[in-house]
C-alpha cells in the first residue's frame, strides 16, 4: 500500500538500464530567488556649452539666418577691387571708392543701429538692406556699363546703410541670456569666431567668382547672400529684443567705459590692417604673392579655433582684468610674424607664426565686446556695439596705411613691427581702463548683462 510522501523524499526508481531520481521539495517562488543586481544607469553626459547654447528656443534658426547674411561682409571689398580694378585698370581708383565705403559706413552705421534700437531690427534692418543691395546694384551697372568714375563713389557710398548683423545677433543673445554671464560668454566667442570664418571665407569665396565668371559674380552673389540672410534673420521676431522708443540712458559714446573701449577697437583694428597689407607685401617679395591669401586665413583659422576653445571655458576673473590679459597675449604673439620674418624669411614659417599669432584675437574681441555690452545704457547695444565695429574699421584702414608706409620706406619685415606697437597699444589702454575701472566713479552708471 502506497505510503504518503515527505516533501523532503526523494523518489529513486529503475527504468530499463537508467536510474532516475525524482525530488519533491517544493521550489521556491521566482519572486523568492535572489534578485539580480540591478544594473546602474549611465549618468548621461552633461551637455557642453554649445549644446547649451542652441538649446534656447530659436537660436538656431536666427544663427543660421545671420551667418548667411555676414558672409557677404568678407566678400565686399574684395569683389569690389577686383571688379573695378579689371574695368578701369586702377587700382588706386578701386582703393578709393573702397575706402569711401567705409568713410561712409563709420558716419552712417551708428545712425542705423540707433534706428535698430528705437523700432526694431525687423522694422529698420530689412529696408536698410535692401537699400544697401540697391546701391551694389548700382555699382554693377556702373561698371559694366562704364559710368563716369564719380558714379562709382556714389553708388559704393550707397552700401552704408548694410546693418551691423554681428551686432544684432550679439544683442539677441544678450536678450535671450539676459543673468546669465556664463552663457553670455559662450555666445560672444560663438559670434566672434563666426566673424572671421565668415572673413576666412568671404574674401576666398568672392576671388573663385569673380575669377571663375565674370568680374561681378562676386558682387551680385554677395548681394543676393545679404538680403536673403537678412530676410531669414529678421523673420524670427521671437528672439528679438524688444524695441526701446526712448532709452532712458545716455548715448554710448557717452556712458562711462565705452570711449576707453572704442580705443581699444580702434589699436586692435590697427593689428588686423597692418598685418593684412604687410603680410601680402611680404608674400610678394618673396614671389609667392597669390599665396598671400592663403597665409592670411591661417592667421583667421587660428583665431576661429582659439574664440570657440575660449567660449568652452568658464571666465576667470573680472571683465577688465581678462581683457588686459588677453591684449598682454596678443602683444607677446605679434612678436612671433616680426621673429619669422627678421630671423628665417620663410613665408612658410611665416605663415605657422601667424597661425599662432591669431590665436590671441578672438579672445581679445570676445572680452572688449563683453565689455561693450556691459557699459552699454539699457536700450542702446545696437548702437553701443556698431560703435565698437566702427572703430575697428577705422583702426583697419589707419592700419593699413602705417603698415604700407613702413613696407614702401623700410621694408616689409620691418612692417611686422606695426601690429607690434598697435597692440602694445591697445593694451596700455585696456591697463587705464581696469585701473580707472575699478573706482565707483567710472563704474557709476554702468549697467550689467
Amino acid at each position: 500500500m502506497p505510503q504518503p510522501t515527505s516533501p523532503d523524499t526523494r523518489l529513486f526508481t529503475v527504468t530499463a538500464d537508467t536510474l532516475v531520481a525524482v525530488d519533491f521539495t517544493p521550489r521556491e517562488p521566482r519572486e523568492r530567488r535572489r534578485p539580480r543586481t540591478p544594473r546602474t544607469p549611465r549618468t548621461p553626459r552633461e551637455p557642453g556649452p554649445y549644446r547649451r547654447l542652441f538649446a534656447v528656443p530659436g537660436a538656431r534658426a536666427f544663427t543660421a539666418g545671420n551667418l548667411l547674411a555676414r558672409l557677404p561682409m568678407g566678400m565686399f571689398g574684395v569683389s569690389a577691387i577686383v571688379m573695378i580694378a579689371g574695368s578701369r585698370g586702377s587700382y588706386a581708383l578701386a582703393g578709393a571708392v573702397t575706402a569711401t565705403g567705409l568713410a561712409a559706413t563709420a558716419v552712417v552705421a551708428p545712425w542705423t543701429a540707433r534706428m535698430v534700437d528705437r523700432h526694431g531690427q525687423a522694422r529698420v534692418a530689412l529696408p536698410a538692406t535692401l537699400f544697401a543691395v540697391l546701391g551694389s546694384l548700382a555699382l554693377v551697372l556702373c561698371v559694366r556699363y562704364d559710368a563716369p568714375d564719380w558714379t562709382l563713389f556714389a553708388a559704393y557710398a550707397a552700401t552704408a546703410t548694410t546693418p551691423n548683423t554681428g551686432g544684432m545677433s550679439r544683442a539677441r543673445w544678450a536678450h535671450l541670456l539676459k543673468g546669465r554671464p556664463d552663457a553670455l560668454h559662450t555666445a560672444n566667442s560663438f559670434e566672434q569666431a563666426a566673424d572671421e570664418l565668415c572673413f576666412m571665407l568671404g574674401p576666398v569665396l568672392a576671388a573663385v567668382l569673380c575669377g571663375t565668371f565674370f568680374p561681378e559674380a562676386g558682387t551680385l552673389t554677395g548681394a543676393v547672400l545679404l538680403l536673403t540672410g537678412v530676410a531669414l534673420f529678421t523673420a524670427q521676431r521671437s528672439t528679438e529684443p524688444p524695441a526701446v522708443r526712448r532709452a532712458a540712458g545716455r548715448a554710448p559714446l557717452r556712458a562711462p567705459g565705452v570711449r576707453p573701449l572704442l580705443l581699444v577697437c580702434l589699436a586692435t583694428g590697427g593689428v588686423f590692417g597692418s598685418l593684412e597689407v604687410v603680410t601680402i607685401a611680404f608674400a610678394d617679395g618673396q614671389g609667392h604673392r597669390t599665396a598671400a591669401g592663403a597665409v592670411l586665413a591661417l592667421q583667421a583659422a587660428g583665431s576661429c579655433v582659439a574664440g570657440l576653445l575660449y567660449g568652452a571655458v568658464r571666465p576667470k576673473g573680472p571683465a577688465p582684468s581678462r581683457l588686459g590679459r588677453c591684449l598682454a597675449g596678443m602683444t607677446a604673439l605679434m612678436t612671433l610674424p616680426l621673429l619669422a620674418a627678421a630671423l628665417t624669411g620663410s613665408l612658410l614659417v611665416l605663415a605657422g607664426a601667424l597661425l599662432v599669432a591669431g590665436m590671441a584675437t578672438a579672445p581679445t574681441m570676445v572680452s572688449t565686446m563683453t565689455l561693450v555690452q556691459r557699459y552699454t545704457p539699457e536700450g542702446r547695444l545696437n548702437e553701443g556695439m556698431t560703435l565698437a565695429v566702427t572703430g575697428l574699421l577705422g583702426g583697419i584702414a589707419c592700419g593699413s596705411a602705417a603698415g604700407g608706409w613702413i613696407v614702401e620706406h623700410v621694408s616689409a619685415t620691418a612692417g611686422y613691427g606695426v601690429p607690434v606697437a598697435a597692440a602694445l597699444t591697445a593694451f596700455a589702454v585696456a591697463g587705464a581702463l581696469v585701473t580707472f575701472g575699478s573706482s565707483n566713479r567710472f563704474m557709476d552708471g554702468c549697467r550689467h548683462h
